[in-house]
């Protein structure tokens, strides 16, 4: 078991830069998720700390230790990638073992690490098949066992459940989860899938463009964002976002997008006084935006007019697509709701759950204001 460093990590290939000054701690036990779109650097930053790529600048550490200049096999990691990656001539048992008789470990302990392995998966009934044999969530599982049995001091999840069917899906990053708690060992896990990452984590860092844009708890991302890129990966359906200013009127803050203006309720106005007049993106989630006949209790709500644009029913809950002007969002209301294409409606904006994000501050990527 042990703690995992990046201190100011670079890594580029030729010009262009997958790694821009990576500074992240990992702690000794700790489930953490990269996580971030295609190209944002995050299996970069693993293979970094595995050591199949070289950094161009800056130091990682697995506990105490510098493992620039030391080999992928005397690292004390264990990788699972996406592909499985299994020997399709060898049995199950063989491909689990593998890498063990690689390292001369006697046969007896072997034998007992794969068993073990095998147990804590379920797949005790398979060891003597081979492959072909296997369905997608067997054979991931084989892939799991195979870096079990190393009883590394990091595990090393490449999205793993790429190849998975939706179902399966669910129930392996279940058995994932739950194999963390068992093992009690540092798990270091990428996806592209936020829903994974909030689900599974115990600390996950957002990343886009080789940049660390935020590292925190998966509800204080969903509920505190760093900048509008933060906000819009976490959480599905994504947060709407408008552009707008924010106004005085009668001494009372308004957000004003042009085809609505919100009140801002007073317990929230503080950090928004000194941003008056200027250019704003007001944000807020679609489980925020409600049906007037179903507001929760207990909430300051503001009405903007809208007309539906599409209707995705989903059982436990609807999606409603909405246009108000030319901004168009998402509502995501209860299924009790009744509305109709181009119907005219009027929606109920939380306003205790909004965000505003500063666009002086950076116009790529606005940030929080707070």
């Amino acid at each position: 078991m042990a703690s995992v460093t990046y201190s100011n990590v670079w890594k580029k290939f030729g010009d262009f830069v997958a790694l821009n000054d990576l500074n992240l701690s990992i702690q000794d036990k700790e489930f953490l998720v990269l996580v971030g779109p295609s190209g944002c650097g995050k299996t970069t930053a693993l293979r970094c700390l595995a050591g199949l790529e070289e950094i161009t600048s800056g130091e990682v550490r697995i506990g105490d230790t510098v493992v620039n200049d030391v080999p992928p096999k005397d690292r004390d990691i264990a990788m699972v990638f996406q592909s499985y990656a299994l020997y399709p001539h060898m049995t199950v048992f063989d491909n689990m073992a593998f890498g063990l008789k690689l390292r001369k470990v006697a046969k007896e302990e072997i034998k007992r690490r794969v068993e073990e392995s095998a147990a804590i998966l379920g797949i005790e009934k398979l060891l003597k098949r081979r492959p072909r044999e296997l369905s997608g969530g067997q054979r991931q599982r084989v892939a799991v066992g195979r870096a079990i049995v190393r009883e590394p001091k990091v595990f090393l999840f490449d999205e793993p459940l790429s190849n998975l069917d939706a179902k399966l899906r669910v129930q392996t990053r279940a058995e994932i989860s739950k194999l963390h708690h068992r093992l009690q060992t540092t798990f270091i896990y990428v996806t592209h899938d936020q829903t994974e990452a909030m689900t599974m984590a115990s600390r996950i860092a957002v990343m886009n463009k080789g940049i660390l844009q935020q590292l925190d708890t998966p509800q204080k991302l969903y509920d505190f964002p760093a900048n509008q890129f933060v906000a819009g990966f976490i959480g599905s359906p994504s947060m709407n976002f408008f552009p707008a200013k924010i106004r005085k009127d009668d001494g009372k803050l308004v957000v004003d997008a042009e085809a609505f203006s919100v009140a801002v309720p007073e317990n929230r106005a503080g950090p928004y006084h000194a941003h008056v007049g200027k250019d704003v993106i007001f944000g807020i989630r679609p489980e925020d935006v409600h049906n007037p006949e179903f507001v929760p209790s207990g909430i300051h709500t503001a009405p903007v007019e809208a007309k539906v644009d599409v209707i995705e029913l989903m059982g436990n809950e609807i999606f409603l697509y909405l246009l108000s002007g030319n901004n168009q969002y998402v509502a995501r209301v209860d299924p009790r709701t009744r509305f109709s294409v181009d119907q005219k409606v009027q929606m109920a904006f939380n306003m205790d759950n909004f965000h505003i994000f500063d666009v002086a501050a950076d116009p790529e990527n606005p940030v929080a204001i707070r």
